[in-house]
């Protein structure tokens, strides 16, 4: 990827496109906050929940709404893919197993972003058979104009249009995950 100018980007197939802000820096750490607190309440009396977060994109939210959680956390992750390129091909595929079983845990699936939710129906799917003692998602931006399928959101962030976005680790060709707000990809 080529960068024509410091507004201008090229991608690998050529084409130009800009970034433009979406969620500013201080928004989204405002979400990530009330989601922490939102989590932090939920399994006080439990006394501690385990975090399992969807690779890659959910790493850089993860780091943050865990040191933002008032209550005991454990972390773990996992990858799984649909997708070839920009297109998802309905077929889900493990990238990156679990390290630690999840049996009698409180689990949150932390993800960056969720739209048709077809992938995430599918991880939900195959944790259920883990038997963790309670199976929630947390999720930092929610395209619900995609869902394909029905997903029960216990913590969601923000509700988002149906836009191209990219930053706080959600990626276009593996780039721009390092912005520390969500900007959205407008192609020239």
């Amino acid at each position: 990827m080529e960068k024509e100018d410091s507004s201008v980007f090229i991608n690998d197939e050529g084409a130009r496109y800009r970034l433009e802000e979406m969620i500013s820096n201080e928004k989204v750490h405002g979400i990530v906050r009330g989601l922490a607190d939102d989590i932090s309440n939920r399994y006080r009396e439990a006394g501690s929940v385990h975090l399992v977060g969807l690779l890659k994109g959910s790493f850089v939210f993860m780091a943050d709404l865990i040191r933002a959680i008032s209550i005991p956390v454990t972390v773990d992750f996992m990858a799984v893919t649909s997708y070839l390129g920009t297109e998802s091909t309905g077929e889900v595929k493990i990238l990156k197993e679990l390290n630690e079983p999840i049996h009698g845990l409180n689990v949150v699936i932390v993800e960056d972003i969720i739209d048709t939710g077809l992938t995430l129906s599918k991880t939900l799917a195959l944790l259920e058979t883990r038997a963790p003692a309670d199976l929630k998602v947390c999720t930092l931006l929610d395209k619900i104009d995609r869902r394909k399928t029905p997903i029960d959101i216990e913590f969601n962030g923000i509700v988002i249009p149906d836009e191209f976005i990219v930053g706080y680790g959600i990626d276009y060709q593996q780039r721009h995950r390092e912005l520390d707000r969500i900007d959205r990809v407008k192609f020239l």
